[in-house]
């Protein structure tokens, strides 16, 4: 789960829905890469970055946190 996605969402009294009509993505797929059941593409983590005033590199850090703990669990 992406709880930093969340908060920032929410911290701008933002529903899903009106995150996802401010990024020109479905509101299901906005929930989907909020819930971390799915990987944001290089441009919807653009489009969100850019509607919710964030730098988008942070989906990518994310990626790389969630990967090298996943290593470690299996190692």
């Amino acid at each position: 789960m992406r709880e930093w996605l969340k908060e920032i969402r929410k911290q701008k009294g933002l529903t899903q829905l009106q995150a996802a009509k401010l990024s020109g993505i479905s509101r299901s797929y906005y929930a989907d890469i909020e819930r971390g059941s799915a990987n944001a593409s290089g441009a919807a983590a653009k489009l969100i970055a850019d509607a919710l005033e964030f730098e988008m590199s942070i989906f990518f850090a994310d990626v790389r946190r969630v990967s090298s703990q996943n290593k470690k669990k299996s190692a």
